[in-house]
């Protein structure tokens, strides 16, 4: 049961980002079209993504299989932040879906813009806000150190 849930570690960077440029991608087209269904459909995604790693979500594997091995490129990262940073998306998108439902259309859209924004960051600068934040809470001691051993040890990373 527990390889269900199982998450990858390491992951490869420029899978994580291609991924987030898809859910900007399909973050604005769903603003655009003012559809719930694509607000749902991000939900999902970043859902499956934090449960089931990327074995499940469509965005993520079409990212892993598909268009990252044609990019040839592999930055492996510890992941443990990107799943954190998944929940992170999941908690705002499904957020962003029950306001919507609550018939506060406008504060959903916010949310999206937020996740929108976040989604840039990692996808076209190479920034994780989540993973910022896993940083800063695993320095404080909220995330305990042997969550991420990679994270607080300068000599277990990779180049």
């Amino acid at each position: 049961m527990a390889s269900l849930f199982a998450f990858p570690n390491p992951v490869n960077e420029y899978a994580a980002r291609v991924t987030a440029a898809l859910v900007v991608l399909l973050a604005v087209v769903t603003a655009v079209a003012g559809s719930v269904w694509g607000l749902a459909a991000i939900t999902i995604g970043f859902w499956l993504r934090l449960l089931f790693g990327p074995r499940i979500s469509p965005l993520a594997l079409l990212s892993v299989k598909v268009i990252t091995p044609r990019l040839g490129k592999v930055k492996l990262v510890p992941g443990p932040p990107k799943r954190f940073a998944q929940g992170i998306g999941a908690a705002v998108s499904t957020a962003a879906l029950l306001l919507f439902a609550a018939g506060a259309a406008p504060a959903a859209w916010a949310l999206l813009g937020i996740l929108v924004v976040a989604a840039s960051l990692e996808a076209f600068a190479g920034f994780c806000l989540g993973c910022t934040i896993f940083g800063f809470l695993q320095r404080r001691g909220v995330i305990p150190e042997d969550v991420c051993e990679a994270c607080n040890n300068i000599s277990l990373r990779r180049s």
